[in-house]
């Protein structure tokens, strides 16, 4: 693997040096803010190029994203480019997406998602008019509970159980430990409508039928508030603003560098060792790796009193992801920037996702189409896919080696017989990853797309947190952390870290 340095214009002479394990959208959110308090900061990353699980990768005249395609929370974004001094909207465009999401289900109707909220009553309209008062109330009810609880929750530091004292009570008044499958279930009664006001836990690796995944109707506030939108370039250019960022404050990312076992005096961070056995010292070290495969793989046991071996193998994981990447020769104008084709059994789908074993037959699809928003990302002419099938993550084994090209068929027949018609005519590039890619490539505990499963205890103060509960001066930043997957929380993570750090210093 080539060793690359992405360095800053104006790396700092002495002071604290933070290193940063991984250059993800935490990895890299945690380094800007870091670097912006005078930190001498090194990312430090095993691939040949930024993004973690949002890295983007160029094939036969085609961009693609390997991350997320929704930007929910750009204030979060433009939070980091103020603290470099400069403006998120004078180095990448966010364009709105409306509608956010179109849905189809297996009767043949359709229904448009929108984070406009009279579009979306519209939309309710059409698809149940009986459920339009009930959708109301739902809003109303999620709005109070994002407002009293889960929001402030966000971007706060949870190191103890009394911590979740002053947000709980507007979380049990508004129902937040529900499914949240039942919470909506109270409110419409058309199963359509559940599904499509339910699916959201499916975003960030859960299921909407656990216990408190209500706390998850959030995201529909959120949506509504903030809108929903794409980045012209990609996410990827996101990405590369963010390094630009970095360097921009005296940062540096390093390429090609892998980090092996975290440098330990007692129980104390110290640095790290690198592949080819050299050493790097640092007064903190911040870990955007998966979290359980920090723990497992880059600290030895003997430190480790609350993140043993056995906790590590008794958590529960999220499921993982089936990605299949292609480009067409001809455009599909009438596919929507993102698509969801429901499955026949919505619930059954979730139960199947719950440990390691066969994918469903019949899963929920998410397809997506960037060159909707952005034309640029394909050739001229052409149109740029990718559909996602979640799938169980791999347990303690694997088996898509033979599995990926028949599942991969299967979801282009299904494509070209729902909204892709002629499909396999018109492909002019494919490229699909596994569970095992999750695994093997991208370093996630048992191929876990989504580390941790939020479930009830494993969330907030039950996740693991930003200041590690074994080693000190190690942080934790990214998905496995508070408050959890999904950009707009791994964004938040970031802040977290920023801020324990400074109440260490």
């Amino acid at each position: 693997m080539s060793h690359s340095v992405s360095r800053g214009t104006a790396t700092r002479p002495g002071g604290r040096r933070a290193l940063v394990i991984g250059s993800g959208f935490g990895g890299l959110a945690a380094a800007v803010r870091l670097a912006a308090r005078g930190w001498r900061v090194t990312v430090l990353e095993r691939r040949d190029g930024p993004g973690g699980r949002a890295n983007a990768f160029q094939q036969d005249g085609f961009t693609f994203d390997a991350g997320p395609t929704i930007v929910t929370c750009p204030h979060l974004l433009e939070e980091l480019w103020a603290l470099a001094g400069k403006r998120l909207a004078d180095h990448v465009e966010l364009r709105p997406v409306e509608p956010l999401y179109r849905m189809r289900f297996p009767d043949g109707a359709a229904f448009d998602y929108h984070t406009d909220l009279e579009a979306m009553r519209e939309s309710v309209r059409r698809l149940s008019p009986g459920d339009a008062a009930g959708f109301d109330t739902l809003c109303e009810r999620v709005e109070r509970m994002y407002e009293g609880g889960i929001g402030p929750l966000m971007s706060a530091p949870v190191p103890r159980l009394s911590s979740l004292a002053p947000f709980t009570p507007a979380l049990v008044r508004d129902e937040a430990f529900r499914t949240m499958y039942g919470l909506v279930a109270r409110h419409v009664r058309d199963e359509r409508l559940r599904q499509a006001l339910s699916f959201h836990p499916l975003l960030i690796g859960g299921s909407p039928f656990e216990p408190a995944s209500a706390v998850y109707a959030s995201i529909q506030f959120v949506e509504r508030r903030w809108g929903g939108f794409f980045p012209v370039g990609g996410t990827g250019a996101l990405v590369r603003g963010l390094v630009s960022l970095l360097e921009g404050l005296g940062g540096e990312v390093r390429y090609g560098t892998e980090v092996t076992e975290i440098s330990l005096e007692g129980r104390r961070a110290t640095g790290v060792r690198l592949g080819d056995g050299t050493s790097l010292p640092g007064d903190v070290v911040v870990s955007n790796g998966d979290v359980a495969w920090t723990y497992r793989y880059l600290l030895p046991g003997h430190v480790r009193r609350h993140w043993t071996d056995e906790r590590i193998q008794r958590s529960r994981y999220s499921m993982s992801a089936f990605l299949w990447y292609f480009g067409t020769r001809r455009r599909y104008p009438e596919v929507a920037h993102h698509t969801l084709l429901f499955g026949r059994d919505f619930r059954a789908m979730f139960s199947g996702l719950a440990g390691s074993g066969p994918p469903a037959e019949d899963p929920l699809l998410y397809l997506h189409r960037p060159t909707a928003t952005d034309a640029a990302l394909a050739p001229a002419g052409h149109d740029a896919f990718y559909v996602l099938a979640p799938v169980p993550h791999l347990g303690e084994g694997g088996a898509w080696r033979t599995r990926a090209e028949p599942f991969r068929r299967a979801l282009e027949e299904r494509l070209s017989r729902t909204v892709l018609p002629g499909l396999g005519a018109e492909l002019a590039t494919s490229r699909v990853f596994t569970p095992e890619y999750f695994r093997d490539e991208l370093r996630s505990f048992r191929g876990a797309a989504f580390s941790f499963a939020p479930t009830l205890w494993q969330t907030t103060f039950f996740r693991a947190q930003a200041k590690s509960e074994d080693v000190e001066r190690l942080y934790m930043v990214g998905a496995g952390t508070h408050p959890g997957a999904g950009l707009p929380a791994v964004l938040c993570s970031a802040k977290i870290v920023d801020t324990v750090i400074a109440r260490a210093a």
